[in-house]
């Protein structure tokens, strides 16, 4: 007859949950939720959209710009952020970065190696315009 340890057994349970654990895919280095979009009133054919983007330690995007006015607002922890010919800055929770139609975003990224950071970016742009585009 074979005889069971509870530790034992709680043990292999611990080794297996944790086995799993990094067996789980990472989450992505970045995550974007539209939070609202609506029309402006006043200003047909235009709207704005919320978007709330979460970046990982470290995790920024590839040069790219607006059609829209752009406006950063930082929730939680540390951002960087540059228009081409402007100057590189690092911005914490409160603080506001503003993008006009015509930049091209050359920098955006989570200023931390360890900790994430979270951003409300308001766009004003034409209806069903894209949010994003690509910089070749």
């Amino acid at each position: 007859m074979i005889r069971h340890s509870p530790r034992l057994a709680a043990a292999a349970l611990a080794c297996a949950l944790a086995s799993a654990a990094h067996s789980q895919p990472p989450m992505p280095p970045t995550v974007t939720k539209v939070v609202m979009t609506h029309p402006l009133v006043g200003a047909p054919g235009k709207e704005v959209t919320l978007s709330e983007v979460s970046r990982g330690p470290g995790a920024g995007s590839a040069p790219h710009r607006h059609d829209a006015n752009t406006f950063v607002y930082v929730l939680e922890g540390k951002v960087e952020m540059q228009v081409q010919g402007g100057p590189l800055l690092t911005l914490g929770p409160g603080e506001v970065f503003y993008e006009s139609p015509s930049d091209i975003h050359i920098v955006s990224r989570n200023a931390s190696a360890t900790a994430p950071a979270t951003i409300l970016v308001v766009f004003v742009k034409q209806a069903g315009a894209p949010t994003t585009v690509p910089v070749h």
